[in-house]
Parts: structure tokens; sequence; C-alpha cells
């Protein structure tokens, strides 16, 4: 692996390369719900998580940068070919790009913030043709000038017909300490099992926002998980009359385009500096979990069949944390591990609609 300067000089194995552009349709993108065009160069495309016309909505410049981080963002191709190539221009940099080769992880990129061209051996013809796929950074907004694919004879899109998870929550969703992107909690449990993924997860910007049930709404998904609380609790977002409502409005607005999808909310994780401490608004974490679990029970109790509840206590108990937290409330890289084999396991026995 190598990261080279640009421009690259020309040559003949250059000059015999196929460079595709970020949408050729054999390059098969997931996890995502179309492009934007910008940046340095005027071919960049950032694939996007979600739709970005209706962003000021928000009203938050924060959310609106999260929301173009590229978390869960891949694509993949069939080939047998000896070495790729990736032109990306990555904001701020820092966060890892992974290379999988038949699912097995074959390069870990951290560069930093600007353009580059990152050079990947493959194992080529002699290995057969492999399922190559690439995660972009999770936490960096990554626009793609080019793949560009050498040495092969075979190059063709993968087919994806895996159940269609979407995910949404805080940064315990968009997951700040994984090794790779690849290996977040919700990258792992869709791996496991075959699924396709959707992360909209929102690193301190899970408030209920209504675009964001509106996306959810308009997103195609076979099952929906929502990771909801944390970030409201610790900015004291909403009071003990407002919560609970707030979280069966977010519900609703989703109902109206997944009338019988299974929805899964997953209330807070521990965290335990912060169970009984009152935040600004007069409620502890446990009142929030609570709180959370009571709005789902309401919308249960009037007629939602495909609502389930996951206890965030659970998942991550009080006496787990130590050994899963880096600082008492983010999962360490091991921690995504654990929470993908406990939330996958509960997912995996939720029927399809």
């Amino acid at each position: 692996m190598s990261d080279s300067p640009l421009p690259a000089a020309a040559g003949p194995e250059s000059a015999a390369a196929e460079r595709l552009a970020p949408g050729d349709p054999r390059l098969s993108f997931d996890g995502i719900a179309g492009w934007e065009r910008g940046g340095g160069d005027r071919h960049a495309e950032l694939p996007l998580r979600m739709p970005v016309d209706r962003l000021a909505t928000v009203m938050s410049a924060n959310f609106s940068r999260l929301a173009r981080t590229t978390a869960g963002v891949r694509f993949a191709v069939r080939t047998d070919a000896s070495e790729l190539e990736l032109e990306v221009e990555n904001d701020p940099g820092g966060s890892p790009l992974d290379v999988r080769v038949d699912g097995v992880l074959a390069h870990r990129w951290t560069g930093g913030p600007g353009r580059h061209r990152i050079v990947f051996p493959l194992p080529g013809a002699g290995g057969g043709i492999a399922e190559v796929e690439v995660w972009l950074p999770h936490l960096s907004v990554t626009r793609i000038v080019a793949v560009t694919l050498r040495g092969h004879r075979h190059l063709a899109a993968v087919e994806r017909t895996g159940r269609r998870l979407l995910v949404h929550g805080s940064s315990l969703t968009h997951c700040m300490y994984a090794a790779g992107p690849s290996e977040s909690w919700p990258a792992l449990v869709a791996a496991g099992r075959g699924w396709r993924l959707r992360n909209l997860g929102f690193a301190g910007e899970a408030y209920l926002d209504p675009l964001v049930a509106r996306t959810i709404r308009d997103t195609p998904a076979d099952l929906i998980t929502l990771e909801l609380g944390i970030n409201a609790y610790i900015r004291g977002a909403f009071t003990a009359r407002s919560w609970g409502p707030a979280v069966c409005g977010f519900l609703e607005i989703i109902r109206d385009g997944h009338p019988h999808t299974p929805v899964v909310v997953l209330t807070p994780l521990s965290s335990p500096e912060r169970e009984r401490a009152v935040n600004s608004a007069g409620l502890t974490l446990e009142d929030t979990r609570s709180l959370a679990a009571d709005a789902v029970r309401v919308l249960q109790r009037l007629g939602d069949r495909d609502l389930h509840l996951l206890d965030g206590l659970a998942v991550a108990p009080v006496a787990d944390a130590a050994r899963l937290y880096a600082d008492g409330l983010h999962p360490t890289a091991e921690g995504e591990r654990v929470l993908a084999e406990r939330i996958g396991a509960h997912l995996a026995r939720i029927p399809s609609a």
C-alpha cells in the first residue's frame, strides 16, 4: 500500500489501467442515497448517506457537516485485478479507510486531509476472482475522484440481495473509536449476516430531528434500529414532559413510510457516572431510558406489533462499562465487537415483515 504524490508519472502500466468514475455501474455502492459533486477536483463526487437538500431545516452547521461524512459507505467489485488505486479528497482526515478481500481485512489506510492517490496490492489473477470491498472513512468527508484497477481480465458489479439494515443514533452508532469503518458494530452486524447497511449515526447530533425521521421514512429498509437518548440527556434537550412524546412522534413519522417494517428502539447504554446525575432539564440517564421505553410501550399498546424494545442496560450493563468503554461512554474497538455480538443476536431473532 502506498500514498503517491499527485500527479503520478505516466507509464505503460498506468496507460493500461482502467480508470473508473465514481458512478460507474461496475462499482457497486451501498449505504448511499445519492451523490454531491464538488471539491478541489471538479470531477470529485461525494457519496451521500442521506439527501442534503433540506439540511438547512436542522439549523445546525455541525449536523450538516456530519451528514456528509461517509459512515457505512462502501463499494465492491468482483475482479482478478492485481492492483487497486483510489484518488480521494479527504476532510479532515485521520479516519481509516478499509479494503476487504473476500470479507477479510486486507488493507487499512489512515491519511490526513487533502487529496491522495493510494495504491493497494490485490491477489491478482493467481488468486482467482475475488470480491474487493472498499469502506470509506466513517468520520471524514471523503470525495472520490476515480477508482483505477490494473492487471485484470474480469471486472463486474457485485449483486447485493441481503436484508437492508438501517441504523440511526448518536456517536455510539457513528462509532467514534472503531478500529476502522468496517469494524463498527453496525458494520460487523451487517457483514456477519450478509445484510446491507445504511448508517445514519450522527455523533453528538441525535435529537429526533424531523428531517432525520423523514429521511428514515423515505429510505428502503427491512429492519430499522434506533439508538435514542444519550445526546438528549447530555445536552438537556428534553424534559420529562417532552421526551416521551418526542420519541412517539419520531417513530410515527417513520411509520408513515414503513407501516410494517420491524423497528427496534435501543435505549441508552449504561454510563456509570451519568446514571443518576441530574441534567439541566431535570432528568437522569435512568429517567431518559425509562421514558423512552415507556414511549415504545405506548405505541405497542396502540397496536404497533412491529415495534421492539432493546434495553441498553442489557446490551451494556453498568458492570461491563469498564471493559467496554474508552472514556465511560464510547466503546473501544473491542467494545464495538461486543456490541455487535449482543445487538446482532437480538436483531437476528426479529422476523422480516
